[in-house]
């Protein structure tokens, strides 16, 4: 039984970070371009192993690597081999585990160990126009089956505790996903982005998606992020009617509006105490929670607090 599989077991909620690149931007660092945070990889792996450690220093027990648009594909198109795509791929994860080292290093009394989830992003996330959000693919479920293989194999054998498959939006990816998943060692987790109250963003049914799942013996927790906070509590109840044994993880957007054409957001971000209940996502169901895009470290040390005092701890 690993990091994850322990938390899990335990009677208190698990608070995820917030959003990695909005923290880098945050740090001053451009990542604008097709592969976001994910370039950094390569060119400044210390500015991804500080802000692991800020959200750390902020009370989450759960990092989230920088993977989610690390690719062969993405890498290969700025002329990287694929040898060399696959070992910033694997490093994602050791930098990961460098922040957590050093946060237990730095507090060697503390009783938390945090979990490094690896992050598998969906197909649309690679193509850099803002798919991942409507599902809208021109390729065969053959062809998704292709992409995510490669990268599963090298997060699976990377040291991460859980293989975070998050932002998917489509039912055909989530299926070979489902599929792919029956063959790793590492535990799993499933969070689809969503366009309303009970449905992922291309449309299905979000119940429907969940129950792919239910039985899956390797993908432990499903749930939604990168979605508006409005919609959370409904969806929490979405998630339990397709899979009610398993754990609900949760980690919407700051509920501002992306732009994929210009990578730009618009609309106004939401009020910690009023917008993101967490007390209530917590009362309705949800084991992980913690926050994606445009929330950041001071977000987390809130969701930390809230979600611990409800505990009593």
């Amino acid at each position: 039984m690993n990091t994850f599989e322990k938390a899990l077991l335990q009677a208190g909620p698990v608070v995820l970070d917030g959003g990695l690149a909005t923290e880098l931007e945050t740090q001053g660092f451009d990542i604008a371009g097709v592969l976001w945070s994910a370039a950094l990889l390569q060119s400044n792996p210390d500015a991804i192993v500080n802000a692991h450690r800020a959200y750390l220093d902020a009370g989450a027990d759960c990092i989230i690597s920088a993977s989610y648009q690390a690719s062969r594909l993405g890498f290969m198109s700025l002329g990287l081999s694929a040898a060399a795509s696959d070992q910033l791929i694997a490093g994602s994860v050791e930098l990961a585990r460098t922040a957590r080292s050093e946060f237990l290093a730095a507090n060697p009394t503390t009783s938390r160990l945090p979990i490094v989830a690896a992050s598998v992003g969906p197909y649309g996330a690679a193509l850099a126009d803002g798919s991942e959000y409507t599902g809208s693919y021109d390729i065969s479920a053959a062809e998704l089956g292709e992409f995510h293989s490669s990268r599963l194999e090298i997060l699976d054998r990377s040291g991460a505790d859980v293989l975070a498959c998050e932002t998917i939006p489509d039912i055909v990816e989530a299926q070979v996903l489902c599929d792919l998943l029956r063959d790793v060692a590492t535990p799993a987790w499933i969070a689809f982005s969503c366009r309303d109250e009970q449905r992922i963003s291309d449309g299905t049914l979000l119940s429907e998606a969940a129950a792919l799942f239910a039985d899956h013996p390797r993908v432990l927790a499903t749930g939604i992020n990168c979605t508006p906070p409005g919609l959370i509590t409904a969806l929490i109840h979405e998630v339990l009617k397709g899979a009610p044994q398993k754990a609900v993880v949760v980690y919407p957007n700051s509920g501002e509006t992306y732009h994929a054409a210009d990578n730009t957001w618009s609309g106004v971000a939401c009020d910690l105490d009023g917008g993101f209940p967490v007390t209530e996502w917590r009362n309705a169901g949800a084991k992980l929670i913690g926050g994606c895009c445009r929330t950041g470290p001071a977000d987390i040390v809130a969701v930390h607090a809230r979600l611990k005092k409800q505990a009593g701890r």
